[in-house]
């Protein structure tokens, strides 16, 4: 039996620990958080992602435990809403999904589906990979060393698995001059079933998500900058950054702000693409972001760790373990939706942080007269990649799905 090792239980690791399981593989996932990582933002389940989710016999469960968003709105300084762009646009196929779950709840529908067959370690990560002709030799942080017959590295944009075994970060990374903040708060907004963006002249912008549970909201800061120089465990200081670069701003942002300061989970970060030209080396491959990062402003990264996730298990068992023919296999499969998700959406940084006020005021126009185009379901799919490619075009009966 293949022993494959999975570094990373997230979305990408914890959807290939399942389909790797369901070919008879025998899996491990190391993952560095003492347990499943449970927080984040919403993500989309659509396209082919959807359909992924669906065959794991998941989909109903995520509705169940979607988030019941109408849509999004731009709102001005005072909250009023100048700009809608409601779920119901274009069928579910607008900017807002037609299944929006928090990413870790789709962790823990993957997590619960793995099965007791599945081995977790937590608390731990790979610290040195030598290859061999015939295995995978693997030094741990805490745990003693393993011998693998294969390894995937799923652990996201900052991989230290691709680092370990395909060089610096720097060689592939592609920043997109924006930064992004997440959090959890609390809901002392009174946010419901819509999602507010506002933005600011200078390219920034603060939004409101609503969660699953009534009395948290969601929270994103982005703005436009330069490379910056920190730390990415020193949490304190990059809380410092977002506030340093909001103060003295309107709406919600002053309390949203405050409840910065409690959040448990929040997470910063550059806006990066993950550019390579191949994915594996050796007996090592890579999957989801740390292998092809479309960057929060392209999205859809859940939906290519999803659909990734299926391929390279499906390649792996239609090839029977041959690792050397199944992730060329993979990388033929998945390269083009890859390609389509690195394409930025209209206007790209300055779409997302127009820099001034006239910038913003054309593109809530732009939002206002979209559903009224004959062209619009052209522009919403520049917008979104995520239907690129569909399940229908993948041979399934190679992966015995």
């Amino acid at each position: 039996m293949t022993n494959v090792l999975i570094s990373g239980g997230g979305v990408a690791g914890t959807a290939l620990a399942y389909w790797l399981r369901r070919h008879g593989f025998a899996v491990t996932v190391v993952e560095r958080a003492p347990a499943p990582r449970l927080g984040g933002h919403t993500v989309d389940l659509r396209g082919a992602a959807r359909d992924v989710v669906e065959r794991m016999g998941l989909l109903q469960d995520a509705r169940r435990v979607a988030v019941d968003s109408k849509g999004m709105s731009y709102v001005d300084a005072t909250g009023r809403r100048v700009a809608d762009m409601p779920a119901s646009f274009l069928g579910g196929a607008g900017v807002v999904g037609e299944v929006e779950i928090l990413r870790g709840d789709l962790i823990e529908l993957l997590h619960g589906a793995t099965g007791d067959g599945t081995e977790y370690v937590f608390d731990d990560t790979i610290t040195e990979v030598t290859q061999t002709a015939e295995d995978v030799r693997v030094a741990f942080e805490r745990s003693a060393p393993r011998v693998f017959d294969l390894v995937v590295g799923a652990d996201g944009t900052h991989s230290l698995t691709r680092s370990l075994v395909f060089g610096p970060e720097s060689r592939f990374r592609r920043d997109l001059g924006c930064y992004t903040a997440y959090f959890t708060a609390r809901n002392v907004f009174g946010i419901q079933d819509w999602e507010l963006f506002h933005n600011m002249p200078g390219q920034k912008l603060a939004a409101l998500r609503p969660s699953r549970r009534p009395e948290e909201a969601k929270v994103l800061f982005g703005f436009a900058s330069k490379p910056l120089a920190y730390d990415h465990r020193d949490q304190r200081r990059q809380k410092e950054i977002v506030a340093e670069v909001f103060a003295g701003a309107g709406w919600h942002v002053p309390a949203m702000l405050r409840e910065m300061r409690a959040a448990t989970d929040f997470y910063f970060d550059s806006a990066t693409q993950i550019v390579m030209d191949g994915w594996s080396h050796g007996r090592v491959a890579l999957l989801g972001d740390a292998g092809y990062s479309p960057s929060p402003l392209g999205g859809n990264g859940t939906g290519l760790a999803l659909v990734g996730a299926y391929i390279l298990a499906g390649e792996l068992a239609a090839a029977e373990g041959d690792h050397t023919a199944a992730f060329a296999a993979y990388e033929r499969e998945m390269r083009d939706f890859v390609r389509q998700n690195h394409q930025l959406p209209p206007g790209g940084v300055n779409g997302f942080v127009p820099k001034s006020r006239t910038a913003i005021r054309m593109r809530n126009l732009s939002i206002r007269l979209m559903p009224h185009l004959p062209w619009a379901g052209l522009i919403a799919k520049a917008m979104n990649r995520a239907d690129a490619v569909t399940l229908k075009d993948y041979p399934y009966s190679r992966a015995r799905a």
